[in-house]
């Protein structure tokens, strides 16, 4: 059973079966949002998806960053990531045109981060994960 399904801007139709979802600043003592601290959520996220999906190819959807203009320090200029990181299991129906639907699905882990903790659904989602391009991506499993 899907938690959601997600209408990829291809047409493709691909259900969401896991989501995993933490603040991107959640627990950060001392410093400040910046590239060095940024690189390094984006890679625990990655990391962590890695380990908990080790079958299954995980791709990160670049994540918008944002730059409010306020005086950094040591690491450079203040920079911002969206609030909410998520890693998120996803499966559709076989890339292989000669795989049987029936005995196959193709599935992808992807990280990506977003402003609000709400899933994603239908066409609402962040543009990068609708613009997905799945046939390149995702790998067919037999079941």
């Amino acid at each position: 059973m899907s938690l959601t399904r997600v209408v990829l801007s291809s047409g493709r139709s691909i259900e969401l079966t896991e989501l995993r979802m933490s603040s991107t600043y959640g627990g950060m003592l001392e410093g400040y949002p910046c590239a060095p601290v940024n690189d390094m959520k984006i890679n625990a996220l990655i990391r962590g998806a890695q380990r908990a999906y080790p079958t299954t190819r995980v791709h990160l959807i670049p994540p918008q960053r944002d730059y409010p203009g306020q005086d950094g320090g040591a690491f450079g200029p203040v920079e911002v990531l969206p609030a909410v990181g998520c890693v998120g299991a996803f499966c559709s129906s076989p890339v292989d045109q000669s795989h049987d639907p029936a005995l196959y699905r193709s599935r992808l882990t992807l990280v990506w981060f977003q402003p609000a903790p709400t899933p994603p659904s239908g066409h609402e989602a962040d543009a990068g994960l609708l613009g997905l391009a799945w046939e390149e991506l995702a790998q067919d499993d037999e079941l």
